[in-house]
């Protein structure tokens, strides 16, 4: 938000000079992101006209000017800009003025020719920017008055960097209210008149976009001229806030935004057809927009129309075909609320960010259109005349928002605060800042205005007196209290253990927000037991997240594109599912992509593939001193995890994640470009540890029996060891996979699995006999459970 000193001084008395004002909105909450003084160094500059212009004998670029400044004898400047002609006023500087930036103006010969004195850009002056040429100033300037008086200068240009929640500040009135609150003043904005009806003209109005548009107001002003050039006052005023003025019709709709925040838009009145229309958008639906690009837009979009056409992106940009242009004699002037929800994110999805969509998506007064309205067609009728009809006004009473008492007690802010606000000033800062405060016996009753979005408990009230009473005010104190050290569980693994593991295994930690876009989630088929939230700081925005991984995927492709071909992430954060309250589970993400080792020499280049995460999972897993609680199986999938080449993991038979490489088809949607392995598990399971025991060293010697098993392709290694340990239990210390084969020799569909089983018993020597008939016990139970054959 940017503004003129000045201007925010006429609306309030503000008893401090510049420093101590721009302190003072720091302080406040309203951070002064940038002080401009304008005009400071103006002493010997004063309103000359041109009153000839030649061009210079010895250069091509230069001409020699014949200026009136008022001293009775015209002065010769030599000039170089390229808008410098006769009949033009401009400003002057004399010889012996000094401008910003240390320069004197002295009497010199150019090119062999006198010049006495320079004409000035409103760069050279320090008032603007623009350094295109000389700062052409109206007709009617009077000559040789001095420029700092007939612009109102000194002034200054002040930027704020406001938080989401205060948009009431982004109008001059709004902000107002806080200084009138800050130094102990008064808001001197009078009430707004209507504009005189002088026209019938009407036009229907038709609300068809429910609870996202309840109010939308209009009048029709005809015979307008759209030639008249607004006047210097408010031409500067929006030139110091950013804005270039542009013609009677925009500089007044933008004049009116910035004084109250409500945005406004004007049409020729000419081009509609009809009533007008405020619809949501058809799918595919397209228009053509101010700036000449073709906006392509979906249902969530509003649309102001006529019963023909769309006119107009609601709350972000007007239509180019039904714009006002210089030919404009009758315009159609709206004045509306919209929703915030919708509008967030759709200036976005356009690839624009405009002062209408700022405003609306933080959200604006309901009740400022009409005020708005009538205060533009004021300007309007003024500036650049014409006969102002009714106003039309459409709106849904029962969509628009009602203003709620919050309770504030007295000993809550005490305690909050660590200091007694006597209740006189209370009340003082919140009347000053347009609430209704009603006293009670714990404390007060207070209404927020309208424009006040952002006070809805107890906290947001606290947060207002503290900010105005005074963060300096605050006394600094230590807290006191007794602090319990934690003591570390032995049988849990510290999760910051756990990242280090990872990091030291190649992954690098990343961290996203916990918001993700709806769209992005149903592309990975998340679309049971969401939460989305109340009040989105965007659409982009709208759901917590019920896995880490689109998140992350995210990054890797952020990565990818910038030219990491290894991608390695991790992520440790919480997940949530809907529930009262919602549930949250911490989770562990990884995905991988790219080669199964950095680049090096020592061995030929490989593309990662399952069993690489599958090693870092189990070396995970053997963290925890447990590795026979888990187990890995080929059924029960996600349908975003590849059928073929992802696995189910398991914890005391409990599924507790997932593995393996994404889907091709969610790899393609989301344009991927290579296969990317992930890995997503509940992180409590895995920071589970078994506690070290001491146990005697076994006094018998183990007996080893290698035995190759002939098995179905389908039965998985998880579900032999289980058969196995099944059968033999604390008779087997170790049993060891050492090969696999399938080709010649083993039927098509089947594979040859060559295992070690390491048999002991702690209260004698084994026998051959005994491991023998172990071993036969074993694979009877192989051939049983799992349709295996002992091979020969």
């Amino acid at each position: 938000m940017k503004f003129s000193e000045n201007w925010l001084r006429e609306l309030v008395e503000i008893k401090a000079d510049r420093t101590q004002l721009a302190h003072a909105l720091t302080m406040a909450g309203l951070e002064v992101e940038e002080l401009t003084p304008l005009g400071d160094h103006l002493a010997g500059v004063v309103v000359a006209e041109i009153v000839a212009a030649e061009k210079h004998p010895e250069a091509d670029r230069l001409q020699v000017c014949t200026v009136d400044a008022g001293q009775g004898t015209p002065q010769q400047i030599v000039c170089g800009a390229p808008n410098a002609r006769a009949g033009i006023k401009v400003p002057l500087a004399m010889v012996g003025a000094k401008l910003p930036g240390d320069i004197s103006i002295k009497a010199a010969k150019l090119r062999g020719v006198e010049s006495s004195g320079m004409l000035c850009s409103a760069k050279e002056l320090g008032i603007d920017a623009d350094a295109s040429g000389l700062l052409e100033l109206p007709l009617d300037a009077p000559v040789g008055r001095l420029l700092a008086n007939y612009l109102g200068l000194p002034d200054a240009s002040f930027e704020l960097k406001l938080t989401p929640n205060r948009p009431d500040c982004l109008g001059l009135v709004g902000l107002a209210h806080d200084v009138a609150a800050l130094f102990g003043s008064a808001v001197k904005v009078p009430v707004q008149a209507s504009a005189p009806v002088t026209g019938a003209a009407r036009r229907g109005i038709r609300l068809e976009a429910g609870k996202d548009a309840p109010r939308y107001l209009g009048r029709i002003i005809e015979g307008i001229d759209s030639a008249a050039r607004s006047p210097l006052w408010l031409a500067e005023r929006l030139r110091r806030a950013g804005l270039r003025p542009i013609s009677a019709v925009v500089d007044v709709t933008n004049y009116v935004m910035l004084e109250l925040g409500q945005p406004l838009h004007a049409f020729d009145n000419d081009t509609l057809e009809g009533d007008i229309v405020v619809r949501h958008a058809g799918a595919g639906e397209t228009l053509k927009l101010l700036d000449g690009s073709e906006a392509k837009l979906d249902e969530g979009f509003v649309l102001i129309a006529d019963e023909k056409k769309a006119l107009a992106v609601a709350g972000v940009m007007g239509g180019f075909d039904s714009r006002v242009t210089d030919a404009t004699r009758n315009i159609f002037l709206e004045s509306a609320h919209f929703a915030p929800a919708a509008i967030m994110g759709r200036a976005r999805k356009l690839g624009l960010h405009t002062d209408a969509s700022h405003r609306f998506e933080r959200g604006v007064d309901p009740e400022l259109p009409r005020r708005a309205l009538e205060r533009a067609s004021e300007l309007l009728l003024v500036i650049a005349g014409g006969k102002a009809g009714p106003v039309l006004a459409a709106e849904n009473l029962a969509d628009l928002p009602l203003p709620t008492a919050v309770a504030l007690r007295r000993a809550r802010l005490q305690r909050v605060l660590g200091v007694e606000v006597a209740d006189a000033e209370v009340a003082r800062i919140f009347t000053a800042l347009g609430m209704q405060v009603v006293a009670t016996a714990e404390g007060w009753q207070v209404i927020a205005p309208s424009s006040r979005f952002d006070i809805e408990r107890e906290e947001d009230l606290i947060e207002e007196v503290a900010r105005i009473f005074g963060y300096d005010k605050i006394p600094t104190a230590t807290p006191a209290g007794a602090l319990t050290l934690a003591i570390e569980p032995e049988a849990r693994i510290g999760e910051l253990a756990l990242r280090e593991q990872l990091a030291a295994r190649g992954y690098y930690e990343a961290v996203n927000l916990s918001f993700v876009p709806a769209d992005l989630l149903a592309r990975w088929g998340f679309s049971e037991h969401l939460v989305p939230l109340a009040n989105p700081l965007s659409a982009d925005l709208a759901v917590m997240r019920p896995s880490l991984l689109p998140g992350l995927i995210e990054a890797l492709r952020h990565n990818r594109a910038r030219q990491q071909e290894r991608v390695r992430l991790f992520e440790l954060a919480r997940v949530f599912a809907a529930g009262d309250p919602p549930v949250e589970t911490p989770s562990l993400a990884i995905v991988a992509c790219g080669n199964a080792r950095a680049e090096q020499w020592g061995e030929p280049a490989r593309t990662l593939d399952f069993h690489d995460l599958k090693g870092d999972l189990d070396a995970l897993i053997g963290w925890g001193g447990e590795p026979q609680r888990w187990t890995v199986h080929a059924d029960g999938l996600p349908a975003w995890l590849h059928p073929g080449r992802g696995a189910r993991v398991a914890r005391d038979g409990e599924t507790v994640g997932y593995l393996g490489a994404l889907h091709p088809h969610l790899a393609r949607a989301l344009d991927l470009g290579t296969d990317v392995h992930v890995l997503e598990m509940a992180l409590e399971p895995l920071l589970a540890r078994r506690l070290p025991q001491a146990a005697g060293i076994p006094r018998f010697p183990a007996v080893r029996r290698d035995i190759a098993m002939d098995l179905p392709e389908t039965v998985s290694w998880s579900q032999i060891d289980r058969t196995v340990r099944a059968t033999l239990g604390e008779r087997l210390r170790e049993l060891r996979l050492f090969d696999r084969y399938s080709g010649k020799g083993v039927e098509a569909g089947r594979k040859s699995l060559a295992m070690g089983l390491i048999l002991q018993d702690a209260s004698r020597t084994l026998t051959d006999d005994d491991a023998d008939r172990w071993v036969r016990e074993a694979v009877n139970a192989l051939e049983q459970t799992c349709q295996g054959k002992l091979r020969g």
